[in-house]
């Protein structure tokens, strides 16, 4: 962190560069340099006081990183399961130790440390900032409106309003509400009239809607809405998943199908599966989580000790989850799966055996013909969003040897505090995860046709950390375990 001599410095090098050059013989020459010392005395304090200044800063980011550090490092699963946790360290690897470095940054909570963990005006710029960037103006407006909201509160920001009004007017008129970004961009050219675009977009928005107006055969506009820019202002636009609505509902708590005529239908029951001799002395409690498709839920799937173990294993692998091209059929990573994976086999160790041993035992179905045993890692922000397990390309080359993937049994290995559950859109089911347990379903009817009810996904953790390990098994060696019939029933 080198930075200019300061002029202190330049001007006492200077004049000792002269006093060894010359030999002064006039006492009324030298008398001069009397003052100039007085004065470089001067700048050297000044020099000192801006340096104790900078370093009271530099001191003070550095013990609140220092509380901050010991705080995150002595649980750092449970400190970054916080999103607003996750997100501002990320801020300050991108952001704020390079500005540190320059000596510019004035750390924003000089006040002391948070632990509330709130997001700021600043972060909720930002993330609006990143919405707006790609051209996703519909949550750009709500963080936009969240920044103003907290701003008219009173809260200190390095951003300025002109800022943020500047990127919510436009965005509202992204999402064609001219009356309101007319408002807005009147507030932003009240605040600043010189602003480069602001009375330009002004012009341009007045025009559109004095010929919106004139269309209509109406003289004036409505009044505005004086109601704030919240979820559910704007309609959200269409994107690529048509049962976005339904899956976030799911996601939400929200439009679960889970009545009291289907609950009276759920039952739960000890599984020895036909008298397994594993079984006989410590059978599997199984739970119906719902009835068609038929999904089940294993207590006491995993003890805490296997978990511990599975995740020591599976940490200095995980690398982020792909999918399959739809296309080329290529494995690829996708923005609508975020997590990291790790693959383990059964010889790795013992754990890793047993564990596919119980999940045979329970199902009644051979793992023989199984993928090896994936654990999946999502934190904040983690999700998978809705996609089938079974496979609908023809050129998969695993299935030629091993089948379909016939099932799907999935281990849950921590709680999650909020989010990360299992939901199915099809009929609005919502499984949560409960740490130890396991639910089983078929992904195949037993004609061997795929089960499109079995679309699911993973829903975002929003706080915590979501561990799951899967078991994919495959349709050969299923044969006589679950024989194919000619329908297509459960």
């Amino acid at each position: 962190m080198r930075g200019c001599p300061p002029a202190a410095v330049l001007v006492l090098c200077g004049l000792c560069w002269a006093a060894n050059a010359e030999i002064f013989t006039s006492i009324g020459q030298m008398t001069d340099l009397i003052y100039t010392e007085k004065e470089l005395v001067q700048s050297l304090k000044e020099y000192i006081r801006a340096e104790e200044s900078k370093l009271a800063a530099v001191k003070s980011w550095a013990k609140k990183l220092d509380v901050l550090t010991r705080a995150s490092t002595s649980d750092p699963e449970g400190f970054l399961a916080h999103p607003v946790n996750a997100y501002k360290l990320m801020k300050r690897l991108n952001t704020e130790w390079s500005e540190l470095e320059s000596l510019v940054l004035q750390d924003p909570s000089d006040a002391g440390v948070r632990y509330n963990a709130e997001l700021t005006v600043d972060d909720c710029f930002d993330m609006g900032k990143t919405a707006y960037n790609e051209v996703d103006y519909y949550h750009s407006v709500l963080w936009m409106q969240q920044a103003l909201k907290q701003m008219d509160a009173g809260e200190e920001a390095v951003v300025s309003k002109a800022d943020v009004l500047d990127y919510l007017s436009y965005s509202v008129y992204q999402m064609g509400d001219l009356p309101r970004a007319i408002e807005l961009t009147r507030r932003l050219v009240a605040i600043d009239p010189g602003h480069q675009r602001a009375g330009g977009n002004l012009r341009y928005f007045e025009k559109l809607l004095s010929a919106e107006l004139t269309e209509k055969d109406q003289s004036q506009q409505e009044p505005m809405s004086e109601q704030p820019i919240t979820l559910g202002t704007y309609k959200r636009p269409r994107d690529y998943l048509p049962e976005r609505e339904t899956y976030e509902a799911l996601c939400r708590g929200e439009g679960v199908k889970m009545t009291i005529k289907r609950q009276s239908r759920m039952f739960c029951r000890y599984q020895d599966r036909n008298r397994n001799p594993r079984l006989l002395l410590k059978p599997m409690l199984e739970e119906d989580e719902w009835d068609s498709p038929h999904i089940v839920r294993y207590l006491n799937a995993l003890s805490d000790e296997e978990i511990e173990k599975i995740k020591e294993l599976a940490k200095p692998r995980l690398a982020r989850a792909t999918v399959r091209d739809p296309k080329t059929g290529v494995l690829t990573v996708a923005n609508y799966r975020v997590s990291k994976s790790a693959w383990l086999e059964g010889e790795e160790d013992p754990v890793i055996d047993r564990v596919n041993q119980r999940i045979e035992d329970v199902t009644g179905l051979s793992v023989a013909t199984a993928e090896l045993l994936q654990v999946a890692n999502y934190g904040v922000g983690g999700q998978y969003e809705p996609h089938f397990d079974f496979s609908r390309r023809p050129f998969d080359s695993n299935l030629k040897v091993d089948g379909n993937r016939l099932a799907t049994y999935l281990n849950y290995m921590s709680d999650v505090e909020a989010g990360g559950a299992t939901v199915f859109p099809d009929f609005g089911a919502a499984i949560w995860p409960r740490k130890g347990t396991a639910v089983f379903w078929y992904n195949l009817f037993r004609s061997g046709e795929g089960d499109y009810r079995t679309r699911h996904a993973a829903c975002p953790v929003l706080v915590g950390s979501k561990w799951v390990s899967n078991k994919w098994i495959h349709e050969r060696g299923q044969e006589f375990r679950r024989p194919c019939g000619p329908s297509e029933v459960d």
